[in-house]
């Protein structure tokens, strides 16, 4: 080939890839999340934010996608958009086999959350194994899982009573309604102050178990190429203390938020 067609052929080869850069990267991806679980992610004037939201966006900018937050689900219905291909990433979701068929998952968690149980501060359930838990009241979100072998125990062994959004379940915890409500630790302390429930309700010390947030995509995305960057840039962001404070920072933005109580 003369150095002319080499020439040539080099710039074709340019122009080829800066075309498949653009297809590939210039993509408007849609995620969404949980929306009553600060500080991973919450919804705030219409608006998905949280530790997730902030980490998800950014990963995906480094790689040259565009993220938009939708902020228009629960929790229940953002699976569910995900699973119709209509959505393509979950900011943070516990990896749970009926998850599987359609999300692929981080192998770095984005954040761990230890799972305990509120209870009401007049009249405390007393927990010291599962046993304990038998014949109560369980209030849950639509959606809401704790690991699979505590969800397949709640419904198996108590009445639960869901709700679609999480002060219904505080409200109804602090008049008795329901006998407790399992959800993280750091989340419920913080719902339960910003609502004004923390002098009725309460954490018990007795942890249920420690789950794991991941961020997960779409198998409908074609986004699985990319989790490999991405466990590696969770765990650099675990390493240099990112992730500890996004979560110190966005704890204190939610308590600090004027209270839209019809979207809690």
């Amino acid at each position: 080939m003369t150095r002319r067609g080499q020439i040539l052929l080099i710039s074709l080869l340019s122009v080829a890839l800066v075309l498949l850069s653009t297809s590939s990267y210039s993509r408007t991806l849609k995620a969404c999340g949980h929306p009553f679980y600060p500080p991973v992610s919450w919804i705030s004037d219409k608006q998905l934010m949280g530790l997730a939201p902030t980490v998800t966006q950014q990963l995906f900018a480094e790689l040259g996608y565009r993220v938009e937050l939708r902020a228009g689900y629960n929790w229940k219905r953002c699976l569910l958009e995900v699973q119709r291909g209509n959505a393509d990433i979950v900011v943070a979701a516990y990896h749970i086999p009926s998850r599987e068929s359609y999300l692929w998952f981080s192998h770095e968690p984005v954040i761990a959350d230890p799972i305990t149980l509120f209870v009401n501060r007049e009249s405390p359930l007393v927990y010291k194994t599962r046993d304990d838990l038998r014949g109560k009241v369980t209030g849950l979100l639509l959606g809401d899982s704790f690991g699979e072998d505590l969800d397949q125990f709640l419904s198996q062994n108590t009445r639960i009573e869901y709700v679609s959004r999480n002060r219904q379940n505080f409200d109804k915890l602090a008049h008795q309604k329901i006998d407790f409500m399992p959800i993280g630790l750091l989340s419920g302390r913080l719902q339960s102050r910003k609502m004004g429930f923390h002098e009725q309700i309460m954490p018990l010390d007795e942890k249920v178990s420690t789950e794991l947030y991941f961020l997960a995509v779409s198998k409908k995305s074609g986004l699985q190429k990319h989790l490999p960057f991405i466990d590696h840039r969770l765990k650099e962001l675990h390493q240099n203390g990112t992730i500890k404070r996004l979560t110190d920072q966005y704890s204190l933005q939610y308590l600090d938020q004027i209270a839209t109580e019809p979207d809690q």
